[in-house]
């Protein structure tokens, strides 16, 4: 893609600039974008959790969450050794003020989180706190072989507007001077080195405008009014833990969570040539969403609960009847407590990255945020609905199996989100 093409259309361009990213992406970017000035920030009034976004974006008419368009993950990697310094913490001080002071937190301004990696808190000879639940990522299937992101620190950034992110992402890790009017007196490449950029995109309407990638059939099935390029809503407000949920309560990262990375590749052509709107449906949801015709189009209709609770009683006998079964109603069999709340909180976006490559290929960055990562890997695992394949021949392991035929785990990295207090090159027992 030519993002300096007059004609490109505009949402398109944007993701494109986005995608491209650098100074020059910037400068094109903001001869495209509104001239309306970006609300700046009050450090003061940034909430104590960086995972606080909910509070801050738009919602849909049930109340479910918007995520904000445009997204960008930067892994990095510490450039020295052992612990960090007072200095490299100093820098990383100074670098996160200047954008707090930069942009209001929201989706008109700038949401963004910096997280640490097991890898990291190897630098020190003390240990993480029983409270923190944090393990190194490793396969959650017989069936998968991710790379795993072992990388010190990501930063997750997410705004609506492009222009926002690209000169965000400028002031910390590129040449910016300023950043919205204000002046940038430190980077995060003064300590830390970028082994890794991605990005993607949310929300109804760009998937449809990206789906010119390897891994969706020519004949652009995605519909416009999809938020994602499978064709369905996901995170009703209603299947989502809440943000006091996923919170930590105790010990010294009270007011973190976990957070768990994947990027998944997605090849739909089978999802669209060889299945119709009810057998999609059956795999996304479960087999009696079809049945009774619960989904309308993208689900919309559903409002803000997909109704999966419902259908988990008879999960064996759906399978046996139809030979099938559906990801939702897999994975939501452990995404519920003891007192039946949600565990995870999912805040995914997709992208046409082809990490290493300049190759556009569908895929889908999925973070998940729980109180603790074993929260993630039992929900993960009951995804792979290894017990079901025991139930009906025709079910087998990525085959009538939910959506498992159609996506491949390519990465995976797990983090500590700590609170806004202890998020500048924390110590694993900070005071």
């Amino acid at each position: 893609m030519d993002i300096f093409d007059r004609d490109l259309p505009r949402r398109e361009f944007l993701k494109g600039a986005v995608a491209m990213g650098g100074a020059g992406a910037l400068s094109a970017c903001l001869t495209r974008t509104e001239s309306e000035p970006v609300p700046t920030g009050d450090p003061n009034a940034k909430p104590a959790r960086q995972h606080a976004w909910r509070d801050y974006i738009r919602h849909d008419d049930a109340g479910n969450s918007l995520l904000p368009a445009h997204q960008v993950l930067l892994y990095l990697n510490l450039d020295s050794s052992g612990p960090p310094t007072n200095q490299q913490r100093e820098t990383v001080a100074t670098t996160l003020a200047t954008i707090d002071r930069a942009y209001k937190w929201s989706h008109e301004g700038l949401l963004y989180s910096i997280a640490y990696s097991p890898a990291y808190f190897n630098r020190f000879e003390a240990s993480l706190p029983t409270t923190v639940d944090l393990p190194a990522p490793q396969s959650l299937s017989d069936f998968e072989t991710p790379t795993f992101d072992t990388q010190d620190a990501v930063v997750h950034l997410a705004s609506d507007r492009a222009d926002t992110l690209l000169a965000a992402e400028e002031a910390l890790i590129g040449e910016q001077e300023r950043v919205n009017d204000i002046d940038v007196e430190a980077r995060l490449t003064d300590v830390f080195t970028v082994d890794s950029r991605r990005t993607g995109f949310v929300g109804a309407g760009l998937p449809a405008q990206n789906q010119d990638a390897a891994g969706i059939p020519d004949s652009k099935p995605v519909p416009e009014e999809s938020p994602l390029f499978m064709g369905f809503i996901a995170g009703f407000v209603g299947n989502q833990a809440t943000e006091d949920y996923v919170t930590l309560e105790k010990g010294p990262f009270a007011g973190g969570t976990t957070k768990a990375i994947a990027n998944i590749r997605q090849r739909l052509d089978d999802w669209y040539v060889e299945q119709d709107h009810d057998d999609r449906v059956m795999e996304m949801f479960s087999p009696a969403h079809a049945e009774q015709g619960l989904v309308e189009g993208v689900g919309a209709n559903l409002g803000d609960n997909s109704g999966i609770d419902e259908m988990l009683d008879d999960i064996v006998d759906q399978a046996r009847e139809h030979a099938r079964v559906g990801h939702a109603q897999k994975a939501a069999r452990e995404n519920r407590d003891a007192d039946n709340n949600v565990r995870l909180l999912r805040r995914h976006f997709e992208s046409t990255d082809d990490i290493g490559s300049d190759q556009k290929v569908a895929s889908l960055h999925f973070p998940s945020l729980q109180q603790g990562i074993s929260d993630f890997e039992d929900v993960r695992q009951a995804m792979n609905g290894e017990d079901l394949t025991t139930e009906t021949p025709a079910i087998r392991q990525r085959v009538n199996n939910g959506i498992l035929e159609y996506i491949f785990t390519r990465r995976r990295g797990n983090f500590l989100v700590p609170p806004r207090r202890h998020r500048v090159l924390p110590s694993p027992q900070p005071e």
